[in-house]
């Protein structure tokens, strides 16, 4: 295992090496423009068997990234997810590929209509360091599922497992089908005239990839995170809502984009989570130095994560330290999971994704307040009702506007293979995973094919008594 990391071979000239691959993919999509089911299912294959046969080494290789992140975190929310995805597409591509019947409008006697998905071509995956592993991959099983080419750009703070994957992958892969190249900048990989880009990040950076892909008019598809809330009901146990809304919001020490990033809770019910907190953090996490609780990814992220909570305990919101022995840690940028109530509008931490293991208590009166707070706001990626009444649950449903919603659990929907996974506004655009991906990344062809004699002459000037019939013979019997 420690073998296969440290003979990571750099390229020195990855820069160089990136713009030959991306003109070797691009002449293979203008020479091959369509992968068959088989090839496909090959190549599905192989990315698994990476993944089967290189758990432990991938697993190390994010450990190294963070400096602290537990094997068994990376099993089950990174590679899990991806083994089920490609399980999920290799079972439904046959299905996915076929062409679909549409109706033929306005008395088209016997002509048909058919619409086939075909590959867009060339697609670039720019994928976050808080899942480098997921959401590197995701977007790629969608995109060779739908028969294109990809490339991959990881994060800077990812570099041991990009390194690893890009070895990994070359080593059963033709890099004119599939290529993650370390090193190349961000500027230069959306420079490029993809022809569709996928981003996963923050908005502010998602709109330098939109402005840059907009001027090949390159479709995008942007996963952007926010502020994604979560609240409790009176109806629901306050137990349960606490034990899965604190596995949700403190997994990957709230690196997550869809993290509960804050907390709706009935007003008088907002000591009664915060003692329930505290005893089951103490047993999942009695150390935050345990190597269970997962280090923050960077210097810049752990001082911008004490520098929000210092600022709302400055404008007086009171901060409770979850973790009975563990304080913030430089040496091993460990900050303890905290949640912090009395939180205003005017700190930093109600204003921009905490990102990190902090989070808000906003007690409420009544939940149509709740759903004001929440559509005064952006649209978050993903929004968590805790309710066992149908018409609660429906009310979130019907009033409020998120990327996707949870009921009685977090995060959850994102392992759903055969759901679209995606953001709306702010939170993003575009959808992948199960048949939305597949969708997302092809171009989904209308054929209209004639009869042997075409109906449609018969509406041919010159225009008169004959014309006059047959149009009111349409209206009469809806051949239209």
């Amino acid at each position: 295992m420690n073998s296969v990391l440290e003979n990571i071979a750099v390229n020195t000239e990855e820069t160089s090496y990136f713009q030959q691959v991306f003109t070797k993919q691009k002449e293979a999509a203008q020479n091959c423009t369509y992968i068959n089911l088989d090839n496909r299912l090959v190549s599905l294959n192989k990315l698994e068997k990476i993944l089967l046969n290189n758990q432990d080494a991938i697993a190390q290789a994010i450990n190294k990234d963070f400096g602290n992140r537990a094997v068994q975190e990376t099993l089950v929310s990174e590679i899990f997810g991806l083994l089920g995805g490609i399980k999920h597409s290799r079972k439904k591509l046959k299905q996915w590929m076929k062409p679909q019947k549409r109706h033929v409008g306005i008395a088209f006697f016997g002509a048909k209509n058919t619409v086939v998905a075909q590959a867009k071509g060339v697609i670039g995956v720019i994928s976050p360091w808080n899942y480098p592993l997921f959401l590197a991959l995701s977007p790629c099983i969608s995109a060779i599922a739908a028969g294109n080419r990809c490339i991959v750009k990881m994060a800077s703070n990812s570099q041991t497992l990009c390194h690893l994957l890009s070895k990994l992958i070359a080593e059963v892969f033709d890099d004119e089908v599939f290529a993650i190249i370390p090193g190349v900048s961000a500027s230069e990989f959306t420079a490029q005239a993809w022809d569709h880009i996928v981003f996963t990040g923050s908005p502010e950076v998602g709109k330098k990839v939109m402005t840059s892909a907009a001027k090949h008019l390159t479709p995008v598809t942007l996963e952007l995170g926010g502020k994604s809330p979560a609240i409790v009901a009176d109806d629901f146990d306050i137990k349960e809502a606490a034990e899965r809304i604190l596995f949700a919001k403190y997994l990957n020490a709230g690196q997550t984009c869809v993290a509960p990033d804050y907390l709706f809770v009935p007003r008088s019910k907002v000591d009664q989570f915060v003692d329930l907190a505290k005893d089951i953090i103490k047993r999942r996490y009695p150390s935050i130095e345990s190597k269970d609780f997962t280090s923050i990814i960077d210097d810049k992220a752990f001082n911008r994560l004490q520098t929000t909570l210092q600022d709302a305990v400055d404008k007086g919101a009171k901060a409770v330290n979850l973790c009975e022995t563990g304080e913030l840690n430089t040496q091993t940028r460990k900050i303890p999971p905290y949640i912090v109530i009395n939180t205003s509008e005017d700190m930093l931490i109600m204003q921009d994704e905490i990102f990190g293991p902090l989070l808000p208590i906003k007690p409420y009166d009544d939940l149509d307040e709740v759903i004001g707070y929440i559509n005064k706001n952006e649209r978050p990626l993903a929004l968590y009702i805790y309710s066992n009444k149908t018409q609660i649950q429906q009310e979130f449903i019907n009033n409020t506007l998120s990327g996707g919603i949870c009921i009685n659990d977090s995060m959850l929907h994102v392992a759903q293979h055969d759901m679209p996974f995606g953001g709306i506004g702010n939170s993003g655009m575009g959808h992948y995973h199960g048949q939305e991906g597949f969708n997302e990344f092809s171009k989904l062809r209308p054929i209209f094919k004639q009869a042997k004699k075409s109906a449609g002459l018969a509406l041919a000037p010159p225009y008169g008594e004959k014309f006059e019939k047959l149009t009111k013979a349409i209206l009469k019997w809806k051949l239209y």
